[in-house]
């Protein structure tokens, strides 16, 4: 790696190229980061936003928030209509998740985790769970009693709905870096087919996985730490 691709790939800020079909040509460590989070689609769709009208760059200053990032700057530059680049810069108001605590952990079941958030659940609720788990994920180390607290606190946030999904997935090609290691997701989605509210989910600050909160989805990304 040549210290200009060392340089861009250490910056905090997310930088991504695309192909004229949204197709990621590059991102950085920070970008895939990024992309844990956003869809692919939606980040290609703000560089086309932003991007400047003839070939060249432009830089914007915005107040954008998107999930857990804030960022008051965009670059977009394009030099043919094959690709497209794009930096975001965030403020220093961002919530630096990358760095998860993992001192706390220990090695857990967490099929047997959902199951009993749900069995849970089911006793005060009429929801129709709907799982759908990826039998291939092996146990792996997560704070049991922080992750089953949250998830009885989220299925509660579900009362009213009829059916509700339950996923627990890995997501391929997706990582998170923490203490220099590169750490796979596992992503735990709770989904409905329709728009909820969400405000009165209150799940106190816990620095040992990521939530994040769509429409009619939340989702907890956690490290796969064996």
């Amino acid at each position: 790696m040549s210290f200009f691709e060392e340089w861009i790939e250490l910056d905090l800020n997310p930088i991504l190229s695309f192909s004229s079909t949204s197709k990621i040509i590059y991102s950085n460590s920070e970008a895939q980061f990024l992309l844990n989070r956003i869809k692919q689609k939606e980040l290609f769709d703000l560089a086309l936003s932003y991007a400047p009208k003839t070939f060249g760059a432009q830089t914007s200053y915005i107040d954008l928030n998107i999930k857990n990032y804030t960022f008051y700057a965009i670059t977009v530059m394009y030099e043919n209509e094959d690709e497209i680049h794009m930096k975001l810069y965030k403020s220093a108001m961002v919530k630096k998740e990358n760095t998860l605590n993992i001192k706390n952990i220990n090695v857990t079941n967490i099929f047997t985790l959902v199951d009993l958030a749900i069995s849970t659940s089911k006793i005060k609720t009429d929801i129709n769970f709907i799982k759908n788990y990826d039998p291939s994920i092996p146990e792996f180390k997560l704070d049991a009693s922080s992750f089953i607290k949250t998830l009885n606190q989220i299925f509660d946030a579900f009362k009213g709905n009829k059916n509700v999904s339950c996923s627990i997935l890995l997501k391929i090609g997706e990582y998170i870096k923490i203490d220099e290691k590169k750490y796979s997701l596992i992503s735990v989605e709770i989904s409905t087919d329709k728009e909820n509210d969400f405000s009165s989910l209150n799940i106190k600050e816990n620095n040992s996985f990521i939530l994040t909160k769509d429409d009619n989805k939340i989702t907890i990304d956690l490290p796969l730490i064996l």
